[in-house]
């Protein structure tokens, strides 16, 4: 396959080219998928994301001022996008929640369960919990982590996307490492 710039992907998609639109979301959307497992462990949830990102880039595409290359703004919509899931999730939770308690049936909350491709049944429970603790870390820690542990980025590249510098990135990281390791052990801790 022949690869097609950057520039006439954008200008393409903007003029409203759908063959380029295309190859547009064919070039990124095992990027925008596997970033959004990374924050959503959850197959369905992932996919939605990534629907969500390309009708974004599509709609949001001549406001795209080419400060950044493309594929720096597609992981910055990305990010943007799991971050907003999250807090509506978040929200219908506590919803949920308060909703039980007032109601006297035995109405249970279900809790959706992990279905990313690389766990299997043995590892559900860890991976669960590590999920839910690393949701709870602060989004700039949650988002390098993800970028770097999950989606392999190197430093630079998470400066670029996030717009932050070097030095930035390589604290958020290791702040974010001491933070989840401070988690892991204190749930085992307590577990024993």
């Amino acid at each position: 396959m022949v690869e097609i710039s950057e520039k006439v992907l954008i200008e393409g998609t903007a003029n409203g080219d759908e063959g380029a639109f295309k190859l547009l979301v064919r070039k990124y959307q095992n990027m925008v998928f596997n970033t959004s497992l990374g924050f959503l462990p959850i197959k369905e949830d992932a996919e939605e994301i990534t629907q969500d990102v390309f009708v974004e880039v599509y709609k949001s595409i001549n406001s795209f001022r080419q400060d950044a290359s493309l594929k720096t703004w597609v992981y910055r919509i990305t990010i943007s996008k799991c971050l907003e899931f999250q807090r509506k999730a978040k929200r219908k939770k506590r919803f949920a929640f308060l909703v039980s308690i007032g109601n006297t049936s035995d109405a249970v909350l279900e809790s959706k369960t992990i279905d990313h491709p690389g766990v299997d049944i043995e590892n559900e429970e860890r991976t669960e919990l590590l999920y839910k603790q690393i949701d709870q870390l602060p989004d700039n820690q949650k988002i390098a982590l993800v970028l770097h542990n999950i989606d392999g980025m190197s430093y630079k590249e998470i400066a670029d996307t996030m717009d932050v510098s070097l030095p930035s990135v390589e604290s958020l990281i290791f702040r974010a490492k001491k933070n989840l390791k401070k988690k892991m052990l204190h749930y085992y801790e307590q577990r024993l």
